[in-house]
């Protein structure tokens, strides 16, 4: 039990460094543009959101990824997870390119169906074409880091990360501001940086990679069919969960802009819970995944529950501190206190869900190494859209509640999402799921 232990804090330390280091990427961006005035803070802020939106797909592309790659490389099916990785950066660079195009002609009436300002779209729009001609560097990226993982490498990912943000530091800010002989390329300046800094970290990866991709040519309809049926339920998932997110925000935006203020505050501080909890969740993916594909089953439960118990005493010690010291950390991020007010009762109920939370996304994460992202689909739905939206909407539209019951409609759903998650997992049904093929071919070719 103590290998599986620390395994596990192996794999999920270095996944929870990597995706503080990709929020900081974000954050240094609306940093070093400040000084250029509102606008081009605004232009950044509303091109981040586009382009989250647009990465949704990749997303789905990379859990796909990652958990064929995991069973092939627990299945000791090297060659064949070689062509997994191989066909995935395939499909990843023809989804790049229809991206691109949709991300040209798109961007800017897209920013108006949302309300964005002219002058904002005006700095915007350029920064967009500029981002979006540089997309393929950015899925490449992903899709890396997705294989690394399936292979069971997250310190790799995490280097790289470190790398990208040095990288994008000490690029941006010269092409910004015009130093060095550098033109002064304005918001511009940070989407060439991010380029610069990202090709940086697919080096950086590629050095680690190289050796799992196959230099196979022939097409694996198998693999290709294989990683679709995991990885699209996850983009459908994550598209539904964003637009019900976007649906709530706009019943919070019914108290005020204070409320909505302190509404994003708390998100912003409950993100450092879901970091941990994200690399608890890849770390669950990728060893349950590894041990299915090795047929060891008893060993993929005894490693699903240690990551649910590390998970669980790491964003329980998160729920501590929101609920005892709302005030303190609030005050790192505004000195209004009517925000600060709101974002105390916001903290205290995110406290109360922070168990629930982790164990939603760790057995999650530990389905989803089983392939059974289906049925994570339909939590989702049943809890964001059956769930906290129709009770957000009943509070806010029709009954006139105060706001604290709009915010327990958050921590009902995922009360909900963990026990039916719960259900699932002990009902052993994902282990009838079948994600690689017995009939592919195996070549004995062991590269680890």
């Amino acid at each position: 039990m103590s290998s599986i232990r620390k395994s596990v804090l192996k794999l999920a330390l270095p996944v929870t460094v990597s995706s503080l280091l990709q929020r900081t990427e974000g954050i240094l961006s609306i940093f070093l543009v400040g000084g250029l005035g509102a606008a081009a803070i605004a232009a950044v802020g509303i091109g981040q959101l586009i382009v989250f939106i647009a990465s949704t797909i990749i997303t789905g592309l990379g859990a796909g990824t990652t958990v064929v790659i995991a069973q092939l490389w627990g299945a000791k099916r090297n060659q064949d997870a070689g062509d997994a990785a191989t066909h995935a950066i395939g499909v990843a660079l023809i989804s790049a390119a229809l991206l691109i195009l949709i991300g040209w002609l798109g961007n800017r009436p897209l920013m108006q169906v949302l309300g964005v300002a002219d002058d904002v779209i005006a700095v915007a729009g350029p920064y967009l074409d500029i981002v979006f001609l540089l997309f393929p560097i950015t899925i490449l990226l992903q899709l890396q880091v997705a294989i690394l993982h399936g292979t069971g490498d997250t310190r790799t990912p995490m280097l790289a990360m470190i790398g990208v943000n040095l990288c994008f530091l000490f690029a941006a800010y010269p092409l910004i501001y015009g130093m060095g002989g550098l033109p002064a390329l304005g918001i511009n300046g940070a989407a060439w940086g991010v380029g610069l800094a990202e090709t940086v970290g697919n080096l950086v990866l590629f050095i680690r990679s190289r050796s799992v991709f196959s230099r196979s040519t022939s097409l694996r309809s198998d693999l290709l069919g294989s990683m679709w049926e995991v990885g699209m339920p996850v983009f459908a998932e994550r598209s539904f969960h964003h637009a019900g997110s976007l649906l709530f925000a706009k019943v919070i935006l019914l108290y005020g802009t204070v409320a909505y203020a302190a509404h994003q505050v708390g998100l912003s501080i409950e993100a450092f819970s879901f970091m941990p909890g994200y690399g608890f969740a890849i770390a669950a993916a990728t060893m349950v995944g590894q041990s299915i594909g090795a047929g060891k089953y008893s060993r993929a439960k005894l490693e699903h529950w240690e990551t649910n118990r590390q998970a669980a005493i790491v964003m329980a010690g998160m729920g501590l501190l929101f609920f005892f010291f709302p005030y303190a950390l609030l005050r790192i991020f505004t000195t209004d206190e009517a925000v600060i007010e709101l974002g105390t009762m916001f903290l205290k109920i995110a406290a109360v869900a922070q168990i629930p939370l982790a164990l939603t996304m760790v057995v999650g994460g530990s389905l989803r190494g089983a392939g059974d992202t289906r049925f994570i689909l339909n939590v989702t739905l049943a809890g964001m859209w059956g769930v906290r939206l129709p009770l957000a909407f009943a509070a806010g539209y029709w009954w006139k509640l105060g706001l604290i019951y709009v915010w327990c409609a958050m921590a009902a759903d995922w009360f909900l999402r963990m026990a039916l998650l719960l259900m699932r997992y002990q009902s052993e049904r994902w282990r009838e799921i079948q994600v690689i093929r017995a009939s592919v071919p195996t070549v004995s070719n062991d590269r680890r």
